[in-house]
């Protein structure tokens, strides 16, 4: 099984630019854990910002949501892979790496997004 066959296509961005309470309000409207962090230009990297990441820096620097923005909290780059990669490897990429989330690039162009949910629920499909 190949990565296009499982990744999500219809990813939700928001601006580096924006501020934690903007990405929160994103993430509630369209029921996410992650946003994809949007580019700033063609060549630049992708991010990825998590509750985890948000919450960590709430509590860690006693933050005002509407002071810190996306840039300051983000993972970036985000890890990357291709849609014509066969699962088993993104999975073992993801567990080496720790992450739960990796994005799926074609030449630095967002295609889409993968989870380790994503993953194990194509597993679950396949045993049943």
């Amino acid at each position: 099984m190949l990565v296009k066959d499982i990744m999500m296509r219809d990813v939700v961005t928001v601006s580096p630019f924006a501020t934690l309470r903007d990405a929160l309000a994103l993430m509630k409207k369209h029921n996410l854990k992650c946003l994809v962090v949007e580019q700033q230009d063609p060549h630049d990297a992708w991010g990825l910002i998590t509750y985890t990441n948000i919450l960590k820096t709430i509590v860690a620097e006693n933050g005002d949501i509407d002071l810190i923005n996306v840039y300051d909290v983000c993972a970036k780059p985000a890890i990357g892979v291709g849609e014509s990669l066969d699962v088993r490897h993104v999975a073992r990429l993801m567990t080496d790496s720790i992450v739960k989330r990796v994005l799926v690039l074609e030449d630095n162009r967002l295609l889409g997004l993968v989870t380790m949910d994503d993953i194990v629920g194509t597993v679950m499909d396949l045993i049943e």
